[in-house]
């Protein structure tokens, strides 16, 4: 094992000797590692260097995560045949008593106990599948529906704030510094014609119509644990938990898990929003919350399918226009294309909206 990582590893309360260290994952934001223990009566475990050029409040951040792991131990604690340890993230703590490691080159480390015997997917692949991801997201927004000690920090300062995207995406194209717009025109009237609408959830929680709540807002079905007989597990990738509303969580997951394509699909005809996986996700996820959801919380839900990936769509085509500076790409239009497969999206949901709304309104009457 490299010397630099015995001497992060050494920092933590860990139990047992660190016999092998290897790279695992496939995300794009932290470095994520395995830490394979010499003694087998030991946990592994899973180091992770914290981005923080995303992630500038550490601390916040990873009070946030204590606070959530812990509440969610506590409540499955009372739910029998649960397996708290395996069903929850559980951090371990610093020597010092910390929650994470801050090295003096301006890293951030934190360590997990390692959840053995699981799978994880990209893409779902059937509605049992899609099921299983919407039962976990939805288990998880009703089990920290009543966690203590005033709102979490805002890790990620207005990540799904409809009217600040639609804010910068305009100042970006009034100043069109990289004069990225020759090909844009199809996309920004689509987001000149649907802006308003998609301010929807955002205007009724303003008004209270809506409660905010604890969400994941990342919920891409990989961030789901499942067991090997491909049932849910545990729900991962806590950075960007705090306060929003149901719809961020249900729309994003619908936006990720019922996509008939890739996320930068060249082919439009062959971007569509699956209507069975649709179907698939609801049920779990009502399963779970359907009797802690307000009614307008519920009517709204087949909205936010519409609303997630316009917002998405709208953030790639902002970059775009800007140069490429925020999300990764491999060649010189892939965020456009990304945009224009996000807004497909959007369209398919148009398209099938009705069926949506009732297979909601069937789901909550069964």
């Amino acid at each position: 094992m490299k010397t630099k990582f015995k001497q992060i590893l050494d920092q933590f309360e860990i139990k047992g000797e660190p016999a092998k260290i290897e790279p695992y994952g496939t995300g794009h934001i932290n470095d994520t590692y395995q830490v394979i223990n010499s003694n087998t009566k030991y946990p592994d475990y899973l180091l992770q260097r914290i981005n923080n050029q995303i992630f500038k409040d550490i601390p916040g951040l990873m009070d946030n995560i204590k606070r959530v792991t812990e509440h969610l131990r506590n409540k499955l604690d009372d739910i029998p045949g649960s397996e708290p340890e395996r069903e929850a993230l559980s951090l371990i703590p610093t020597k010092s008593g910390s929650w994470f490691y801050y090295e003096t080159n301006n890293s951030y480390w934190r360590l997990y106990h390692f959840i053995k015997n699981h799978r994880s997917y990209d893409i779902v692949e059937n509605p049992a599948q899609a099921y299983e991801g919407g039962r976990m997201f939805g288990k998880f927004i009703a089990l920290l529906s009543d966690v203590p000690g005033g709102p979490l920090n805002e890790t990620i300062p207005a990540f799904h704030d409809i009217n600040k995207r639609l804010d910068t995406f305009y100042q970006t194209l009034e100043s069109n510094s990289k004069k990225r717009t020759g090909k844009t025109k199809p996309e920004i009237d689509f987001v000149r014609s649907h802006g308003t609408e998609m301010g929807r959830i955002l205007r009724l929680g303003q008004n209270g119509k809506i409660p905010e709540r604890i969400t994941h807002n990342d919920t891409k079905f990989n961030n789901v644990l499942l067991d090997q007989n491909d049932k849910g597990l545990c729900v991962i990738d806590l950075d960007t938990v705090m306060t929003g509303y149901v719809h961020y969580d249900f729309g994003d997951s619908i936006r990720t898990s019922a996509n008939t394509a890739a996320e930068d699909e060249k082919d439009l005809s062959k971007v569509k929003m699956d209507i069975n996986l649709f179907e698939g996700y609801a049920k779990g996820f009502l399963k779970e919350t359907k009797n802690a959801l307000t009614q307008t919380e519920i009517d709204n839900l087949a909205f936010s399918a519409k609303l997630m990936p316009f917002i998405i769509g709208l953030r790639f085509l902002t970059d775009y226009i800007d140069g490429d500076n925020y999300f990764k790409t491999a060649y010189p239009d892939h965020n456009l294309v990304r945009a224009r497969t996000q807004f497909r999206l959007v369209d398919s949901a148009e398209e099938q909206f009705s069926r949506m709304e009732d297979i909601v309104r069937r789901i909550c009457s069964e």
